[in-house]
């Protein structure tokens, strides 16, 4: 019996089209008012309730977070790599009936002037970047005094994530690691679920943090920023707990698939 082909990693069409599907899912478009939600619970602790700021959405796809916040007053600004997805989301915005900059570029060098936006927003983007040091540099320059950065990433100390289908994956070696991204994007695609762009950085809470104090930032868990009392009552209580005790926080990172941080540039 002759084999079947191996597939190779998806063209540029089939990335774009796969994406131009998945970005209006159920699941996308609650993860997108989740990511939403957690950088305003952010804003207001910090006493920041007006929506007339500059938000920029990087690696933004289709547009589908971009036009949310829009639709709440916010001035929209996002950047992809794919003129194909910023394509597809101009003309979601103009549908939309929303007044949307949207750029193709890198996020290892925004075409915004420096303290120009009052929130960044990186989610799912840092662990398919080889150079992310640089990125968050980008996100520390366009930030104003007070903004704030959302990231959300992969994290290398939870056995489960979703990036390769491999056992354990986060926990192998950096070599180890280097040698399966080569085979996802080569002759086994399929290990990394045909991603054109495969996870490539690991991350932890800790490890953010200290990137985000080198660049002017002060770093909060996700734990820190949520307002316990829009919860019921035994979220409020293990929320509280996770507020006020490290080792608990330290502990929910074992069983979190990914990695989030904020940071507020002084």
């Amino acid at each position: 019996m002759t084999a079947a082909p191996e597939r190779m990693p998806p063209t540029e069409d089939e990335f774009v089209k796969y994406y131009e599907s998945a970005s209006l899912t159920p699941e996308t478009m609650a993860r997108v008012r989740s990511v939403k939600r957690a950088a305003e619970e952010l804003l207001a602790s910090l006493g920041r309730r007006d929506h007339s700021l500059d938000v920029l959405d990087i690696g933004c796809g289709a547009a589908t977070q971009c036009i949310i916040w829009a639709q709440d007053g916010y001035r929209m600004h996002g950047l992809d790599v794919s003129e194909g997805l910023i394509a597809i989301g101009r003309k979601r915005a103009q549908e939309a009936g929303q007044a949307i900059e949207l750029l193709t570029g890198t996020a290892a060098e925004l075409p915004w002037p420096d303290a120009s936006m009052d929130v960044c927003l990186m989610p799912e983007l840092l662990e398919h970047v080889s150079d992310w040091g640089t990125c968050l540099n980008e996100c520390a320059r366009v930030l104003r005094p007070g903004g704030i950065l959302y990231i959300s990433t992969t994290n290398r100390m939870c056995p489960r994530q979703v990036e390769f289908n491999l056992p354990l994956y986060s926990w192998y070696p950096d070599r180890l690691k280097r040698k399966f991204v080569k085979l996802a994007v080569t002759t086994r695609p399929e290990i990394a679920g045909h991603a054109k762009y495969p996870a490539v950085n690991w991350f932890t809470f800790g490890s953010l943090s200290r990137a985000l104090v080198e660049r002017g930032m002060q770093p909060r868990s996700r734990f820190e920023v949520s307002n316990a009392n829009s919860r019921p009552g035994p979220q409020r209580a293990v929320l509280g707990l996770l507020k006020h005790s490290r080792p608990a926080r330290w502990l929910t990172e074992w069983v979190t698939p990914y990695t989030v941080v904020y940071g507020v540039k002084q």
